[in-house]
């Protein structure tokens, strides 16, 4: 043992007391990590002594802060060096003070720019003396308010020294005198049997031990992994990408890519000098499309112009893998001596253009091209896989925007909603290949051949939360990022084996009941149903996380119509995220008004509703089961849940009518519930009487995210009204003028 943990066992033994550890370091003028060291040491004696750890703050100055108290501040030496009456020229005033001071200055409003003149532009005083707020605020640091203290920090004038210490106090078994236990058991103490009567060193088991030196996977590399999994899940084959340098004719023109078009300009694509051309092209398949170019063919009129020999020589690092897709068409029809076959390629790997560096772009990338070729294949083919790739890869988010390649005809760009960007972000490009493209290849003209290029940044930045595409490639990267990144793993059904097999069950169930209700109807049987119990002592449990800016009103009158078939046991939480101030009565009192009913004579089964507020979003979510994959997202999407569980009678108030009650939740959902509030007008809501849609109008209008017109709120508030617990609600919560 040290002799510094020798002196602080002696410093405990003399002062009986509590030593902290930062002060001993002061008193002692030695550093305070040896301190620290020594208190580990002592740790590792069991019962010698008691530590506790303790972390504080103070405030202190920076060396520019410190120049300032000396001196006075940037803003208030600004201000100083203008002559009170006439001002002085701006060049001359920034040549004697800082740009700090003089924007400083500026905001506070002590002085103002006079342009009258445009020869000479003066600043004046605009308060003729001031007293320098920076300096006072600096030599007082304990009266700073925190609005003060995060503007200096932020100007670099005060720093927050953080200190974790130790308060140590004596132990069960405190001795001035340490006994060292024995580390090891040899062979010796077991051949002579001393090792009963020696005292070990115990384990300490919470030790971190010296971490391993590994390579990581990049976050790239495991998204390439789950793509690549993916494909061959899908059955598709991949295509060989080893040759980064192609030429212009199998990138551009085997595509049908005119030789004028934009991409093939030096500012677009990065050309070879060195070997700057290829020679070796199949010469019937170069003479074809030599001819589609300039003279048409196969029913096109081709673009008319003098194809060159020279152009499609010229060597470039390849701006996509189509090029390699283009390739493998041509290859599948000269070695295949059989008749066509269908095939499904892909590959994934890095592509090259010249484009401008920004958040999402990159010179240097990779893609993902997927093709598929058979007979009969249509445009909704290609979005029902691309919807189906995606989904895969959790991913759900998806747009399609109409647009233009030489190549493909119908075209579509794919776009995928990124939540750190909040903008939808362009992931790729798909079409339908044109016969100029594939029939000089050999391919049969009923072929049809779907083709996407995928990008493999722009989704890994989606799926790790990376909102600029530099720190995730290139010399700026963070290698920290590289090594802690977490395993891709995306959400797919064989994943969760236990969740996928109760979801087949509850179908299994259903189809079930369906069979049952077609016998007894057909065969006129009468059933007696007896009601299932779900026992009071393990009910049937729901939890609603819902934001407290949000309510679910909505749910509070269904909740309570369905007393009647449940016994409802209703408990609400405050999450600890969750700002204290924005919690009102309303979130306290949310489901006031329900009475249960008492008796649970007739067995009713039970449910146990836990409502939990916490800053969630406009979603609220219903958590049926823990092992779950999916919980229940939306306010409508708990209506429609919850309105499932009672009996679906054309008499009751709250019949749910599919048809009509989906298609005016599902508008109101896609119309409202992301941005921007919408009047009701613009949507036409004044003839819903649809008694469900009415009842989330109202919530959604509580709510403030909608604006109702006259027309529409008398028209809720008809509807509504046939409901008496809602108007209880509403008077209840103060929300009458709603919808009166």
């Amino acid at each position: 043992m040290s002799e510094l943990s020798e002196r602080i066992l002696q410093s405990l033994d003399s002062q009986n007391g509590i030593l902290n550890s930062f002060n001993l370091s002061k008193n002692w003028e030695i550093d305070h990590q040896k301190i620290v060291g020594a208190v580990k040491s002592l740790e590792a004696l069991p019962g010698y002594v008691n530590s506790v750890p303790i972390t504080e703050s103070y405030l202190e100055l920076t060396e520019e802060g410190r120049k300032i108290v000396k001196d006075g501040s940037h803003e208030y030496f600004t201000h100083s060096s203008i002559p009170l009456e006439n001002g002085i020229p701006q060049k001359e005033l920034l040549a004697k003070v800082s740009k700090v001071g003089f924007s400083k200055a500026m905001s506070l409003g002590w002085i103002v720019i006079d342009k009258s003149d445009p020869s000479s532009i003066l600043v004046r005083r605009k308060i003729p003396t001031v007293s320098d707020v920076t300096q006072e605020a600096l030599k007082y640091l304990s009266k700073l308010n925190s609005k003060l203290k995060d503007e200096l920090k932020k100007r670099k004038l005060l720093i927050e020294v953080v200190i974790k210490s130790y308060n140590l106090s004596k132990g069960p078994e405190f001795s001035l005198t340490i006994k060292k236990g024995e580390t090891d058991l040899t062979p010796e103490m077991i051949a002579s049997g001393s090792w009963k009567e020696t005292d070990f060193k115990p384990y300490n088991f919470n030790a971190l031990g010296i971490q391993p030196t590994t390579g990581n996977l990049h976050p790239l590399m495991k998204v390439r992994a789950e793509y690549r999994q993916i494909f061959l899940e899908m059955g598709f084959k991949e295509m060989p990408t080893n040759n980064f340098i192609e030429s212009s004719f199998w990138n551009f023109d085997a595509l049908f890519q005119p030789q004028q078009h934009p991409a093939r300009d030096a500012h677009d694509t990065f050309f070879i000098s060195d070997p700057a051309e290829s020679s070796d092209f199949p010469k019937e398949y170069l003479e074809k499309v030599k001819k589609v170019h300039s003279e048409g063919g196969f029913g096109s009129k081709g673009y008319g112009y003098d194809w060159s020999i020279h152009e499609a020589k010229k060597n470039l690092l390849r701006t996509h893998t189509t090029a390699v897709s283009a390739r493998m068409l041509y290859q599948l029809m000269h070695d295949s001596k059989d008749e066509f076959k269908p095939q499904k390629y892909f590959s994934i790997d890095r592509v090259f253009r010249n484009e401008t560096l920004d958040a999402t772009h990159l010179a240097e990338f990779h893609q993902i091209e997927g093709v598929i070729a058979d007979r009969g294949l249509t445009l909704g083919d290609l979005i029902g896989i691309l919807h189906e790739f995606f989904k895969k890869l959790g991913i759900e988010k998806l747009r399609f925007k109409p647009a233009y390649n030489p190549y493909t005809e119908p075209s579509m760009e794919i776009f995928s909603y990124h939540d750190g960007l909040k903008i939808w972000v362009e992931i790729g490009n798909s079409g339908v290949f044109r016969p100029e493209m594939l029939l000089p290849m050999g391919l049969p003209e009923d072929v049809t051949v779907i083709a996407w290029g995928l990008s493999l940044e722009r989704p890994t930045m989606i799926k790790y939360g990376i909102d600029n595409i530099r720190d995730l490639c290139g010399h700026k990267i963070n290698l920290k990022m590289v090594a802690k990144n977490p395993i891709c793993r995306l959400d797919k059904d064989s994943r969760r084996p236990l969740a996928n097999l109760l979801r087949v069950v509850d179908r299994r169930w259903t189809t079930i009941e369906s069979v049952i209700n077609q016998i007894t109807k057909k065969y006129g049987i009468s059933l007696d149903s007896v009601p299932v119990t779900i026992g009071n002592t393990n009910p049937s449990s729901f939890v609603v996380f819902a934001d407290p800016k949000y309510p679910p009103f909505s749910i509070v009158p269904i909740i309570n119509s369905l007393k009647d078939q449940f016994f409802i046991r209703i408990s609400l939480h405050v999450h600890s995220d969750t700002p204290t101030q924005i919690i009102s009565n309303i979130h306290r009192d949310f489901f006031a008004l329900f009475e249960n009913k008492e008796d649970n004579t007739l067995n009713r089964p039970s449910i146990s509703l836990k409502m939990v507020w916490k800053p969630i979003g406009m979603d609220s979510t219903l958590i049926l089961n823990p092992l779950s994959s999916s919980p229940i997202k939306g306010e409508i999407n708990l209506i429609r849940y919850f309105i499932r569980l009672m009996p679906n009678t054309q008499s009751h108030l709250f019949y749910y009518n599919e048809k009509v009650t989906d298609f005016y939740l599902d508008y109101l959902h896609m119309n409202v519930g992301r941005s921007v509030s919408l009047s009701s007008k613009s949507m036409n809501l004044s003839c819903v009487n649809d008694f469900l849609t009415n009842i989330f109008i109202w919530s959604l209008a509580c709510q403030k995210r909608l604006k109702l017109d006259e027309a529409t709120k008398k028209n809720v508030s008809k509807n509504i009204k046939r409901d008496e617990f809602i108007m209880q609600v509403m008077h209840h919560y103060k929300l009458d003028n709603i919808v009166s």
